[in-house]
């Protein structure tokens, strides 16, 4: 199988790294500064599941030739993935988006057609260092797409399903934190456990409104989850608004302040966070941040 990875970011690069260790023929569509990076030192993974450093195939445009490519972008750079990977994409390849969120699934199934668009979700927490390494962060390396060290795929029937539970744990911790500007244990031992617990049923009351009703075993985790005094957890929209950079806000919380109003669910906590992050970016482009 010949894997296409648009970007060679935490996610990326994490998963292409681990595909590689599998053997798969991966080949990694970048940036020409950071395909120097790699040239220079290969694709390099700090992880606690084991490290990784392996020389790379880098294009900067991209053919035909490829059966999948795995879509990695930020939301707001969807419109732009979208035409780098066109030429794969009606080469034959089909897309494998592992973004957060559902709003990106309309937008490639226009773009590509339904048929080439698979439902797909990540749970990995890692970041980008300056200098080009890949820093896995906690335990975290879960991907619907075999089996190599530090990385655990599966095909499931029902995809939707799961893509509703990410996103009712991602609106979650991304709403709580963005708007608290905190992490999870931090919040807790503020007095906010209620609050994030507050966020998550209403999560759950938009996936159920929109016919995935969450799990008791689900509810019961997150709910422990999001109680943790001690957790340094913090939504990837937060250390981006903390960096200074661009957020997925108006993919994720936009999304879910539609999706809850659509539901008839109460959207006050929601809709909070989206304006926190949109005043944000008010500051930001205006050239206001510290």
């Amino acid at each position: 199988m010949r894997v296409l990875v648009l970007g060679a970011g935490a996610l990326g690069g994490y998963f292409g790294g681990r595909a590689m260790q599998r053997g798969l023929d991966v080949t990694f569509l970048v940036r020409p500064r950071r395909a120097e990076q790699l040239a220079r030192d290969g694709l390099v993974v700090e992880s606690a599941l084991g490290d990784v450093r392996l020389p790379v195939k880098t294009v900067a445009v991209t053919t035909a030739g490829y059966d999948v490519v795995l879509l990695c972008c930020k939301a707001y750079d969807l419109e732009g993935a979208i035409t780098a990977i066109r030429p794969a994409v009606e080469g034959g390849a089909d897309v494998l988006p592992v973004l957060n969120g559902m709003a990106h699934l309309d937008v490639l199934d226009a773009a590509f057609g339904a048929a080439r668009v698979w439902g797909g979700l990540a749970k990995c927490a890692a970041t980008l260092t300056p200098d080009g390494v890949i820093r896995h962060l906690n335990d975290w390396r879960w991907l619907t797409f075999g089996v190599t060290p530090g990385l655990e795929a599966r095909a499931l029937p029902d995809i939707a399903h799961r893509m509703w539970e990410k996103l009712v744990h991602l609106g979650t911790v991304a709403a709580g934190t963005v708007l608290l500007r905190a992490s999870v244990g931090e919040i807790v031992r503020a007095g906010g456990r209620h609050t994030l617990l507050t966020i998550l049923d209403r999560n759950a009351e938009i996936a159920a409104a929109h016919g995935h009703k969450m799990s008791d075993e689900f509810m019961s985790g997150y709910r422990a989850l999001f109680s943790d005094a001690g957790s340094a957890y913090t939504a990837s929209m937060l250390r981006d608004l903390e960096a200074g950079g661009r957020t997925e806000a108006d993919h994720i919380l936009g999304w879910l302040v539609g999706a809850a109003q659509r539901a008839g669910v109460d959207d006050t906590l929601h809709a909070l966070a989206w304006l926190h992050a949109r005043a944000y970016d008010q500051r930001r482009d205006a050239g206001r941040l510290p």
